[in-house]
């Protein structure tokens, strides 16, 4: 016999915990160029745990449109995308519905962002409770977080349109 669970998810922000962004750039290996580069992730601090985030960002990206594990999303051939980019003040801001999250970002990522028109953006269900926010983030951590099958599978990807104030 087979059921099926009437059960319905609700997206609660606070189950999320502390949402982090970070910003890097690097080579990108089918041009050479800088690709400038976005990841978001949750400490696992809510009242949920890690377990609780990885549900809450899940049930996020699956609201949103965003499959995890590919294929890439394209907001520029995706106009009703409710996921946007906007850079200024040396500032990437991204807004999604139910959350907005800022982050400084480095010179060279904002000269990347620059030469291509977008990012890059990443949103891992895998939560990261080490790097926390403030706390100085070592090139060899980004990598060997980031750059994992665990992570890449367990994340959506999106190249998102870099849009200004200025227009």
């Amino acid at each position: 016999m087979t059921s099926t669970s009437s059960e319905t998810r609700t997206f609660r922000a606070a189950d999320l915990g502390t949402l982090t962004v970070v910003a890097w750039s690097g080579e990108h290996p089918e041009d050479e160029k800088d690709m400038p580069f976005l990841l978001a992730y949750s400490l696992g601090d809510g009242e949920g745990g890690l377990e609780g985030a990885t549900e809450a960002i899940e049930l996020l990206l699956e609201n949103t449109g965003l499959p995890i594990g590919g294929p890439v999303v394209e907001s520029s051939r995706n106009p009703s995308l409710p996921v946007t980019l906007l850079v200024e003040a040396g500032q990437a801001v991204l807004n999604m519905p139910h959350l907005n999250a800022q982050c400084v970002v480095p010179p060279e990522w904002l000269a990347a962002v620059g030469e291509r028109g977008h990012a890059y953006f990443m949103f891992t269900t895998r939560p990261w409770p080490e790097a926390k926010p403030g706390v100085p983030l070592s090139e060899e951590a980004l990598a060997a977080f980031a750059g994992t099958e665990e992570t890449m599978t367990r994340s959506a990807h999106c190249l998102l349109t870099a849009k200004s104030l200025r227009g």
